[in-house]
């Protein structure tokens, strides 16, 4: 019998979804900055992201500084997307601002594994992101909504992680709601599982018909 391949260990990491509250030119409601990924980007080029990237140790000893009220390992991934935003879009925020939003654990079938946190946070008053030309080489404030009209009309290249949150933000009226919600929100892990071959396959969540059948 072949031997089977072991899944590959999922490699820290942290994102952070920044929210502005409304867009230039109208009050209320929300919008999400977006970054994409350059051409040249070695993970996921093209692909419209949230900021965020991979834990280190620079992150792991920065975060040993730090009173934030949570053990040392959730402290190195708000560390590492606060990080991640600045060297990405050139914005500066607080790590305390950070509130946990979820945990997306790569398919075991797929061959580079992350195990992202989310957070949320809202962007520093009058500030304007500027990609670093490198990893991104756009950056945009978008509506949930407006996202994923662009995804669907083929304009927006987006992975499934970020359709699915994008999805979830709609049903907030405002960033103040979201931020809100993330001060107590319950976040557990969620792996999902990808049914199919390469040729026609799906992604079930937990809850979907099909995700608990082995």
């Amino acid at each position: 019998m072949a031997a089977v391949d072991e899944p590959t260990i999922p490699r820290p990491a942290a994102t952070v979804i920044v929210l502005r509250r409304g867009g230039r030119h109208r009050s209320g409601g929300l919008e999400v900055l977006m970054l994409r990924r350059g051409a040249d980007a070695r993970f996921m080029p093209g692909v419209w992201v949230f900021p965020g990237g991979a834990v280190d140790g620079e992150d792991r000893d920065a975060a040993l500084d730090l009173d934030l009220g949570v053990e040392s390992d959730e402290a190195a991934h708000r560390v590492c997307a606060a990080r991640e935003l600045g060297e990405e879009a050139a914005l500066v925020l607080a790590v305390s601002e950070l509130r946990p939003w979820s945990r997306w654990v790569t398919p075991e079938v797929v061959p580079i594994r992350f195990d992202t946190r989310f957070y949320v946070a809202l962007a520093p008053p009058h500030s304007k992101p500027v990609p670093d030309r490198g990893e991104v080489d756009e950056a945009r404030w978008l509506s949930p909504a407006g996202a994923l009209e662009e995804h669907a009309a083929g304009r927006l290249e987006l992975s499934f992680p970020t359709v699915k949150h994008l999805e979830e933000l709609t049903g907030f009226a405002d960033a103040d709601a979201v931020i809100a919600e993330g001060a107590q929100r319950h976040v557990e892990a969620v792996t999902p599982k990808v049914r199919g071959d390469r040729d026609r396959f799906e992604v079930l969540l937990p809850g979907d018909p099909g995700f608990a059948d082995e």
